[in-house]
C-alpha cells in the first residue's frame, strides 16, 4: 500500500510540473469541460420549455439526476482516462514498457493519464445537485450524506470497470478506438429517466451497460420515483461487480498480449 500510495504522489507531482509549464493548457481544458456540461444542460432546460413533465419526472427532478451524473463522471473522467490506451500502449507498443515495472499494469496507465481539469465537473455537479435538493425539499442529513458518498464510489466502480474491460479489448485488437466512442455515447442516456426509454434500452443501461446505475438510479433514492428507487441500493453492488469483472477482464489481456509488432 505504502509503494502504490508512494507512485500516486510522484505521479501527480509530475502532472503539476507539467501544467505549471504550459498553464494555458489547464484552463483551456477546465473551459472546454464548463462548456461541454453546460451544453447539456442547456439541452435539459429545452426539453422543459416544451413540456412540463419528462416520463413522469419534473425539470427539478431531470435537472437533480444531471448534477449527480456529473459527479462520478467528472471523478471518472479525471482519474481514469483510458480513452487513447490503444493508439499509445499498443499500436505505438508502449505496453512493454509498462509491463517492464513491477506496479499492477493497469495502475499504472491510469496513473500516466490523470486529467484532474476534469474534476471542475464534479464540483459544478455538486452546486447543481445542491440548488435541486433546495427546490425540492429532499430531507439532508448524515444518513444522506454516507448514502450519496456510497452511491458516487459505486457509480465510479461502474465506470472503471465497464471501460477497463472494453479498453482490454485492444489486447486482441490493434483499432485505434474500437468500442470507446460508441460505449461513451451510451452512457449519455443514463443521465435521463430510465422509464422514457423501450424495454430493450431499459434492460441494456440496467443488466449489459449499466449507466443507468451512474445516474437515474442511485439518484432516484433521494427522489419520489418509487420506479426507479428500488434498484437505487444495487449501485455499490453493481460497481463491485463490473470493476471485479473489467478487471480480470484486463488481467487475461495482459496474459495474452504478445509485444509490440514490427
Amino acid at each position: 500500500m505504502v509503494f502504490y500510495t508512494s507512485l500516486i504522489w510522484e505521479y501527480m507531482k509530475n502532472y503539476i510540473k507539467t501544467k505549471l509549464t504550459y498553464r494555458a493548457d489547464f484552463w483551456v481544458e477546465v473551459l472546454s469541460d464548463l462548456l461541454f456540461q453546460a451544453t447539456n444542460l442547456i439541452f435539459i432546460l429545452v426539453i422543459f420549455q416544451h413540456t412540463d413533465s419528462l416520463g413522469g419526472w419534473s425539470e427539478a427532478e431531470v435537472v437533480f439526476v444531471y448534477g449527480y451524473f456529473m459527479i462520478p463522471y467528472g471523478i471518472f473522467m479525471s482519474f481514469i482516462n483510458l480513452w487513447g490506451f490503444s493508439e499509445r500502449y499498443i499500436v505505438k507498443g508502449e505496453m512493454d514498457r509498462v509491463l517492464t515495472r513491477p506496479a499492477h499494469s493497469l495502475f499504472q496507465v491510469i496513473l500516466e493519464n490523470i486529467d484532474p481539469p476534469s474534476i471542475i465537473g464534479s464540483f459544478v455537479g455538486a452546486v447543481i445537485l445542491g440548488i435541486c435538493w433546495v427546490q425540492l425539499d429532499i430531507p439532508f442529513g448524515i444518513v444522506e450524506l454516507l448514502v450519496l458518498i456510497v452511491m458516487v464510489i459505486g457509480s465510479v466502480m461502474i465506470y472503471t470497470g465497464v471501460y477497463t474491460a472494453l479498453t482490454a479489448i485492444s489486447f486482441f485488437s490493434d483499432a485505434p478506438t474500437g468500442i470507446l466512442p460508441l460505449m461513451f455515447n451510451i452512457q449519455g442516456y443514463g443521465r435521463y429517466p430510465i422509464t422514457i426509454y423501450n424495454r430493450l434500452i431499459q434492460v441494456v443501461l440496467t443488466w449489459i451497460a449499466p449507466f443507468a446505475f451512474v445516474g437515474v438510479y442511485p439518484a432516484s433514492y433521494f427522489l419520489d420515483q418509487e420506479i426507479t428507487k428500488s434498484f437505487a441500493l444495487l449501485t455499490p453492488v453493481m460497481g463491485i461487480v463490473f470493476l471485479t469483472g473489467g478487471i480480470l477482464f484486463w488481467n487475461y489481456g495482459v496474459r495474452k498480449y504478445r509485444g509490440a509488432g514490427s
